[in-house]
């Protein structure tokens, strides 16, 4: 703790000395503020990334994460006009005194027609040219919502895997695998807490409700100082605050699951709430099905065991406008998987009987307390307090009743359970500081309190002689402290830089883990609508995810870096062009990026390795690190408003590791290493009550290991398989159709929208994992089916339909 102290003090001094440099610029005397809010006129949603411009003199900002804003103007005697616009908005023209500032609260009231194409004119607004940023992109939730899902269920992480740069391990998962990285080194934040699994039914769709999200940000590269903690990507989720007008819900019935979301006002301007709900109703669908197979085995009802699935997510936020200056927010979500299987020997109403119960759960809890504060004009201050736990546990309960001898009723229980888990408690403090347009400066810290179980085994008995009662594995505790200061500095009309520095550090057993983390993006134009882009960032992780498994499953155990293990480090260099596009009338942004990232102390299993009995007493000895290469180059086309909305992506990518004890230390393909990446998203709205959507998708085959051969050694050895180099077989290329027809219907209290969906529309045998299978000789000798791998393919065309509704 002393050198986690030592090393913050000294980092404080350091970034504090960076920080009041930059704000040491204090604009001249005869200069006037406007800062505020904007929000949504209808629900009083705070807006992310509104555009606040003074077309006058082409200078302008955008609000933040909390829809503030700071816009610093020379002091005139005339009057100053301001323009608000915001894609899907009405634009909102102001006429304010020019000699004094002043605290606007700017209602944006919605566009009247859902095909209106908002066209903004003469203004400033930051579009992708003129971004410093690379590498981020943010999906407008109403395209989220219209892309076709799986099984009806709209799903963020399955809308991110359609863009470039990004893709899913394999059919059906969400997993993210973001430039050649590995789903541990994204960091998923819902309201800023960190979301440590993001799946549900084994990886086929994530904890997300979409009816209670505000705003998707990934950011995939040229990461600014404000972000630490992962290698590869950050995905920014912020929650909706709550109707503060009136009562408002949406929600939607479709084949394994439902929703429903509830928002309106605690007092009308005050405070708001909003609450989310979602449970599968698979184990209900299935229970029939199981017993009527289980009934054609001839097996008494009151012995057929009960097996099913499920899963729930359950999110709650309290929004509390404590002052003009001041607002308070309570946020939190829960949600968990659940499989369970019930064995039964014995009449129900019988004293003697039998039964084993097992289970396998896991799931994640988040909470948040925030609250933002205006200091003044130009500096805004948000404070978080975190907490965040996710918990992997399987256990078998087994119960015996009978009578001895004597024609006593005796009772024998015993239990086995296994458990991982990791939580974290983080206090966290940003600031934002806007001294003058030319300058938008960020800085703050954070302290996280990790504790780490990444296994443990518990044995209970009733028998006293046996004493098998027990628990193996213990604790591990981690704390980690990250400053940064970052200045988004328009040098010149034309060159832009983000300069920021993070200083991180680890403490564990004893051990301090520091790191100096420099960040630095850039653009410049060329023209108006053209720029060039380059950006470097170096990232350090201070946990590892160890994963034997591909699909997502929850046996992956969460570790933290050790003396023995050390922190995973990364650098990714970048290089693009970006173009604003006006074709036909429409409005379209292009983007073009080349990213070379080195990854240092990647972990794996070692070879026969694998969670079973990993315990915080042994896990280090079943891993081996290692080194990995990125790099490759991105092409996105993107249109976001009009009738027709949608994208086009493509990567060309190339992801390698080595591992000193694995593939005899030669370089081979990561797991999901893919060559060829393509993706079509179209969103076509024909009339304000008809939409249809497709997507299409191209990748190259995962990289597998396959037996080159096969040897018999004898009765006393059996045989042997020769594997040749990791990952050294390629399955077939992926490429799946999907559609979606959508009809609203309006109703006196709302309205319903019905969807058709299509998943694999053209049903394609995607090669989902492949098997060994001996060949088959009949009688006479002759060869019936020749001894080789065989492809397993999961989903051939799947329609499904969903009823959705709001009112």
């Amino acid at each position: 703790m002393l050198q986690l102290l030592r090393f913050a003090t000294a980092t404080g001094a350091l970034l504090g000395l960076t920080t009041a440099a930059a704000m040491a610029q204090q604009p001249a005397p005869a200069r006037v503020t406007f800062s505020g809010y904007v929000r949504d006129a209808s629900t009083g949603e705070n807006l992310i990334g509104v555009a606040v411009v003074h077309p006058a003199s082409g200078q302008g900002t955008a609000t933040n994460t909390y829809g503030f804003f700071s816009l610093t103007l020379p002091a005139a005697d005339s009057t100053t006009r301001l323009l608000a616009s915001y894609l899907g908005y009405q634009r909102q023209v102001l006429a304010l005194k020019s000699d004094k500032g002043k605290t606007l609260d700017i209602r944006l009231k919605p566009a009247t027609s859902e095909l209106q194409n908002v066209e903004i004119v003469g203004t400033k607004q930051e579009q992708i040219a003129q971004s410093t940023r690379m590498g981020t992109v943010n999906i407008p939730l109403n395209q989220i919502k219209a892309v076709p899902a799986l099984f009806g269920e709209r799903d963020v992480l399955k809308v991110l895997q359609l863009l470039p740069g990004v893709q899913s391990g394999a059919e059906g998962q969400n997993g993210l695998y973001v430039r050649g990285g590995s789903p541990d080194q994204n960091l998923i934040l819902l309201d800023g807490t960190p979301v440590y699994n993001a799946s549900h039914l084994f990886g086929f769709f994530s904890v997300f409700n979409a009816d209670a999200l505000n705003n998707v940000e990934l950011v995939k590269g040229g990461f600014p100082a404000r972000y630490g903690g992962r290698l590869s990507s950050v995905l920014d989720i912020s929650m909706k605050e709550g109707n503060m007008q009136e009562f408002h819900g949406e929600g939607g019935i479709g084949l394994i699951a439902s929703r429903v979301t509830l928002e309106g006002p605690i007092k009308k301007d005050t405070a708001s709430f909003i609450v989310s709900a979602r449970r599968t109703y698979i184990d209900v669908l299935t229970r029939p099905l199981v017993s009527a197979a289980l009934a054609s085995q001839g097996i008494p009802r009151d012995e057929r065991p009960k097996i099913g699935y499920y899963f729930y997510d359950f999110n709650a936020k309290v929004n509390w406008k404590l002052s003009p200056r001041d607002r308070l927010y309570l946020s939190a979500y829960t949600g968990r998987d659940a499989f369970y299987a019930r064995f039964r020997e014995g009449a129900r109403n019988s004293e003697e009987f039998s039964r084993i119960n097992t289970e396998l759960g896991w799931g994640n809890l988040t909470s948040a307390l925030r609250w933002n504060h205006v200091v003044n004009d130009r500096l805004f201050a948000n404070t978080h307090l975190t907490f965040s736990r996710y918990q992997f546990d399987v256990g078998v309960e087994q119960e015996n009743r009978r009578r001895n001898p004597d024609n006593q009723l005796e009772t024998e229980k015993f239990s086995l359970r296994y458990l991982s888990n990791i939580r974290d408690w983080s206090i966290k403090s940003d600031f934002d500081y806007v001294p003058l347009p030319n300058h938008y400066v960020r800085f703050g810290g954070q302290y996280i309190w990790h504790q780490f179980r990444p296994g443990a085994v518990q044995a209970k008995s009733s028998d006293p002689n046996s004493n098998p009662n027990f628990t193996l594995g213990k604790r591990v505790y981690g704390q980690e402290v990250g400053l940064y200061a970052e200045d988004d500095y328009k040098v010149t009309e034309r060159l832009k830089v983000n300069g920021g520095l993070r200083l991180n550090g680890f403490a564990v057993q004893g051990k301090l883990f520091p790191s100096l983390e420099p960040r630095l993006a850039a653009r410049f134009l060329l023209t108006d609508e053209v720029a060039l882009k380059a950006s470097y960032a170096r990232t350090s992780q201070f946990i590892h995810l160890l994963t034997n498994s591909g699909i997502g499953l929850p046996t992956d155990l969460w570790v933290p870096a050790t003396p023995k293990i050390k922190p995973q480090r990364a650098q990714q260099f970048a290089v693009g062009a970006a173009r604003n596009l006006r074709f036909h009338g429409e409005d379209y942004e292009l983007s073009l990026e080349g990213y070379y990232k080195p990854m240092h102390n990647l972990i794996e299993f070692r070879e026969g390795a694998d969670f079973l009995g990993t315990t915080d007493n042994n896990w280090e000895d079943k891993v081996t690190s290692g080194r990995g290469w990125a790099y490759g180059g991105e092409v996105f086309v993107q249109k976001k408003s009009g009738r027709t909305t949608g994208w086009i992506g493509y990567t060309l990518a190339w992801s390698t590791r080595r591992f000193a004890e694995l593939n005899q230390g030669q370089l081979y393909p990561f797991k999901y290493d893919r060559r060829h990446d393509a993706s079509l998203v179209v969103i076509h709205q024909f009339s304000p009550t008809l939409r249809l959507s497709g997507t299409w998708v191209y990748g190259t085959g995962n990289a597998i290991t396959l037996s080159r051969g096969r040897f018999l050694l004898g009765s006393d050895f059996g045989q042997f398989d020769d594997y040749g180099p990791r990952n050294s077989y390629r399955m077939r290329a992926y490429h799946r159709m999907d559609l979606d027809l959508s009809k609203t219907k309006k109703k006196k209290w709302g309205e319903v929208v019905n969807s058709f969906s299509l998943y694999n529309a053209y049903s394609r045998r995607n090669p989902y994992f492949m098997y060994y299978r001996e060949g088959y000789t009949d009688q006479n000798g002759n060869v019936r089916e020749k001894p080789g791998y065989r492809q397993i393919s999961l989903f051939p065309i799947l329609p499904s339909f969903s009823k959705n509704f709001n009112f």
